[in-house]
């Protein structure tokens, strides 16, 4: 019970998802990406193997559709009960939705992004989510582009059952997620988690830098942080 977006920035090449579900910890099981490879939404009644095989296929420098195609082969037998949707490091995009997906289930796929969604309020969750992505200005971090495209499908309509637990990753140059925020059990997700980036994209660089040049990286003070007396 999920609405999701998977993503590619075609100025900065970073790759994300951003999710939301009445199901705790869902990024945690649903989320997939890698820097220089792509993203991969594992969603429905959930595989995360799936997601590690996709992220795999797609470091091997094989496309969206191929490594649908792969992962629903994958599934065998299970692939009725599994929904993808995947984007490589060229912006290709593809999706999966299999017939024991639980009513409404639906994906949809736009320029440089893709949408699954499943037991949502209605089909146009997924239009909404693409097209709220394509209407961001492509200067906006990616983190921030899928985030309008999560509120923009919460607006929509969301999910069938009460939204408790969000997530928004991305990946940029390095082996570690340049974004990684969850929400896994809160009375409106999708605002706690705009909350959050709201606190942690302005001192974003500054935790690059720390990792690569601790010498040249700048402070960080957090709002509200108090010092122990």
């Amino acid at each position: 019970m999920t609405f999701s977006l998977v993503a590619r920035c075609a100025r900065t090449g970073m790759t994300g998802v951003a999710l939301s579900s009445s199901a705790v910890v869902v990024a945690s099981r649903c989320a997939w990406a890698a820097p220089g490879v792509g993203a991969v939404a594992t969603l429905h009644i959930t595989d995360p193997r799936l997601g590690s095989l996709g992220l795999e296929l797609l470091g091997r420098g094989y496309g969206a559709p191929t490594v649908r195609d792969a992962l629903v082969a994958t599934a065998g037998a299970e692939a009725p009960w599994r929904q993808l949707a995947v984007v490589d490091r060229t912006g290709r995009t593809a999706c999966f939705t299999g017939a024991r997906c639980g009513p409404v289930s639906a994906t949809a796929e736009g320029r440089d992004c893709a949408s699954g969604c499943n037991v949502v309020a209605n089909e146009g969750v997924p239009r909404a989510m693409v097209a709220a992505f394509e209407a961001s200005a492509p200067a906006l971090h990616l983190a921030e582009r899928l985030l309008r495209a999560l509120e923009a499908g919460l607006a929509a309509g969301g999910e069938h059952m009460e939204e408790r637990a969000a997530g928004l990753k991305v990946v940029d140059r390095e082996v570690w997620p340049l974004v990684d925020l969850r929400v896994d059990w809160h009375e409106r997700p999708v605002a706690e988690l705009r909350r959050i980036w709201t606190g942690y994209e302005p001192h974003m660089a500054s935790y690059v830098a720390r990792a690569l040049d601790p010498d040249r990286a700048p402070p960080i003070v957090l709002a509200g942080a108090r010092r122990k007396s």
